[in-house]
């Protein structure tokens, strides 16, 4: 399935699609309709929460903060359950924390590596999240579907078998649709600043989440993560009903 046969087409969002018709290592796709991602979803229209309904969408795991979470104070349809992981965990690691906030390498690709590494459990928390998700559909975000939302994504398509390169392929797609979505909002875009915080590092966007891609150990990291058999297994198979 082509990137724009994959997006989500929602009233409010700008970088919304399905994980589904993926191409994965042992042939196939992933299922379409199970796993979604997208930027926050607190600017959704009526209209827009009705093309995530029609698109089977039942769940909405949202990985911000609470300083980020505390201010959506939006009413949502009563057909949908959401669920809050604080994939950041700034209050429990400041250790982790300090070198990326004060660098600003936290908005860049720079970070999601070591955070695999050292907060394992956060990641976990998110994919068990998805994993035991009500029936029907799940969609993960974080603010601008980039960054927390990126490493769930690498994560979880890492599980589920998804050819590396469409896993990248994948994320930059959100690099693309970032100008959008910030113009929505009256922010300019910052693709020159986190493109020129990747290159004092020696490397690009799109070369430091390859780096993170390739550098991802996923059997040590489903040890650490908190995840059961059952949970990868439902992240391998997108959610597959029990035969």
């Amino acid at each position: 399935m082509s990137d724009a046969g994959r997006t989500l087409h929602a009233d409010g969002l700008f970088n919304g699609r399905d994980l589904g018709g993926l191409p994965v290592r042992d042939g196939g796709v992933t299922p379409s309709g199970r796993v979604f991602r997208s930027e926050g979803v607190d600017r959704l229209t009526p209209a827009g929460w009705d093309a995530l309904h029609d698109a089977g969408i039942r769940t909405v795991v949202d990985l911000r903060a609470p300083s980020e979470t505390a201010k959506d104070t939006g009413v949502r349809p009563d057909w949908l359950t959401t669920v809050v992981v604080d994939h950041d965990g700034l209050d429990d690691a400041p250790a982790f924390w300090s070198a990326y906030w004060e660098t600003g390498l936290v908005g860049t690709p720079l970070y999601y590596g070591p955070h695999l590494a050292e907060l394992p459990e956060r990641t976990g928390a998110a994919l068990r999240a998805v994993a035991r998700a009500e029936p029907g559909g799940v969609l993960f975000h974080c603010a601008g579907g980039r960054d927390r939302t990126g490493i769930v994504a690498l994560t979880l398509l890492t599980i589920a078998g998804v050819e590396p390169e469409a896993i990248v392929a994948d994320y930059l797609v959100t690099v693309d649709n970032a100008p959008a979505l910030l113009a929505s909002i009256g922010v300019p875009s910052n693709e020159d600043r986190i493109e020129a915080l990747c290159a004092e590092h020696g490397t690009t966007v799109e070369g430091a989440f390859r780096a993170a891609l390739a550098g991802f150990d996923v059997e040590r990291f489903t040890a650490a993560s908190g995840l059961d058999a059952a949970d990868l297994e439902a992240l391998r198979t997108f959610r597959a009903p029990a035969a």
